[in-house]
């Protein structure tokens, strides 16, 4: 399915009481759920009739490892640009796959990705066919974006070929190009999209009749070619089924959204509640310095100043508390084991119930910075820890999780497990509008959660307990996820052809592609969705 949208605004953010809250915004809601829905998000009708052009030729793959060929440096340079901003990896070609390239092409060619003939092809047009071969074949590449000229010597009009017929040696080796890297598809059906500067030429039109999107503008092919890759990987993608109803939390303090936690398998250091002199040096006794103290029932005790960190013993936890007292008042703290967070990354990890979707959740990079930084992402909940974990490793942070400047690599199969037990917490919970760990401290040897806090939902906001989602992974709104139902995700009974949208006869040709018969068939959407 694909889906044109609208609405980013982030209003609805302003008044939030979480991080989380104030992270998420309705277009990310929609991205998220689409995703995992396996829908095809789309903005304006053009990006639409793209992508149905590129769904239509049928090849997909789960890499977004694009090879860039094309015969001019700078088309080659533009379509890198133009793939990276769709969302998918240019990486540099292995040693043998650059050797590979180089048993086919002359000596002034470029194989490192972008590849690029160099002139090549006006000597030889089949070596646009043997390089697009090389580059399929190679298991570094999950699909491949030809670019430039391709098209022009086979072009009546206007062509490279130096006459009306464009020349008809060259005519003639472009179109036997042309069906040669069909014959390549056939056989090795990774995705593949070509941007020409003569998409109505006839060696292009053999390359759409055999199911190649072809376009002429370089944008719109890379945008073809990101909604033919990334498809989830077994365990990492699809809506998960919600859990079943848990008994409502009743206590959603600090210590009770631990405990809530904690039963889940969260792990948290050592900590006590206290109101008084006296329990703080009880505390103080029951586990050892050096110690955290907070206060509680405190909006952002960070920016309040109501958390001291890494006070060594009694004497300075009992300073810590009479001055936070007396500037704060608040009526209860927590006095709790310092972490050590050396060699330790910080995380968040939140679900906002959204009145259309469900539980979203949100993973990114933790701390006090985490609003300024930005840098999180979206999923529905609850997040099996596979997908967690990709999730994590998108992040635009991810390489901090690996080790930087003599760091050393933090457990983010441990992060991904907390995820996933948190995130499962708050989808079996309708009555918590938002939960939130932040930071959760991510380090070589796992990973453990450092403050938590939840929100209720008001009792008339408390959606009905779900009975559970579609078994296909549809979201009907039995199933709690009112936004997006199973006949969003049904396909109609004969797939139509993809528009032959004539006011895109420049930028994009395509061949209809074949009815595909299913047993589901679509419904008009519901009011809201």
């Amino acid at each position: 399915m694909r889906r044109l949208t609208a609405g980013r605004g982030t209003a609805s953010a302003r008044s939030a009481q979480s991080h989380t809250r104030a992270l998420t915004t309705s277009a990310d809601v929609v991205a998220a759920a689409c995703r995992d829905a396996g829908v095809e998000l789309v903005r304006t009708p053009r990006e639409m009739i793209v992508v149905l052009a590129a769904l239509g030729a049928g090849s997909r793959t789960g890499g977004r490892r694009a090879a860039i060929f094309t015969d001019g440096g700078g088309h080659g340079a533009i379509a890198a640009d133009a793939a990276e901003d769709a969302g998918l990896d240019v990486p540099e070609l292995g040693a043998p796959a650059q050797d590979r390239l180089r048993s086919v092409l002359w000596e002034q060619s470029s194989v490192g990705n972008p590849v690029d003939l160099a002139g090549m092809g006006e000597q030889r047009p089949l070596s646009y066919a043997d390089t697009v071969g090389e580059l399929l074949a190679a298991d570094e590449v999950d699909a491949v974006l030809m670019t430039g000229y391709f098209g022009g010597y086979a072009a009546s009009d206007g062509g490279l070929g130096g006459g009306p017929a464009g020349g008809a040696v060259l005519a003639d080796g472009e179109t036997r190009a042309a069906k040669e890297i069909a014959a390549r598809l056939a056989a090795v059906p990774k995705p593949l999209v070509v941007q020409s500067m003569y998409p109505r030429s006839p060696s292009c039109r053999v390359l759409a009749e055999a199911g190649v999107p072809v376009f002429g503008a370089t944008e719109d092919a890379a945008r073809a070619l990101a909604a033919m890759t990334g498809r989830a990987a077994p365990g990492t993608g699809g809506v998960s089924p919600l859990p079943p109803a848990a008994v409502p939390l009743r206590d959603p303090g600090y210590h009770g959204v631990r405990a809530l936690l904690g039963s889940a398998g969260v792990p948290f250091p050592a900590a006590r509640e206290i109101t008084d002199e006296a329990g703080l040096l009880a505390a103080a006794e029951e586990f050892g310095g050096p110690y955290v103290l907070k206060a509680l029932h405190v909006l952002h005790k960070s920016d309040a100043g109501g958390v001291a960190l890494r006070l060594p013993g009694r004497e300075a936890l009992l300073a810590a508390y009479r001055e936070m007292r007396s500037r704060l008042g608040a009526p209860a703290y927590s006095v709790e084991a310092m972490a050590d967070l050396s060699d330790g990354v910080e995380l968040i990890v939140g679900v906002n119930r959204d009145p259309r979707f469900g539980p979203v959740a949100l993973v990114g990079l933790g701390g006090v910075l985490t609003e300024t930084l930005r840098d999180v992402a979206f999923a529905l909940a609850p997040v099996p820890a596979a997908r967690a974990e990709a999730l994590l490793r998108g992040l635009r942070s991810a390489a901090l999780l690996d080790g930087v400047r003599g760091r050393p690599a933090v457990d983010v199969a441990a992060a991904a497990a907390v995820v996933e037990r948190i995130t499962t917490v708050a989808a079996a919970h309708p009555e918590i509008a938002e939960l939130e760990v932040n930071p959760l401290l991510v380090r070589p040897d796992g990973a453990l959660a450092l403050d938590a806090r939840a929100v209720l939902a008001p009792p008339a906001d408390v959606l009905p307990r779900p009975t559970g989602r579609h078994p296909t992974g549809g979201l009907p709104r039995t199933a709690g996820r009112p936004g997006l139902t199973a006949a969003h995700l049904g396909r109609p009974p004969h797939h139509p052809p993809a528009p032959s949208i004539r006011a895109l006869e420049d930028t994009w040709t395509s061949a209809t592609p074949p009815s595909r018969p299913t047993s589901r068939a679509v419904r008009p959407p519901t009011p809201g969705s």
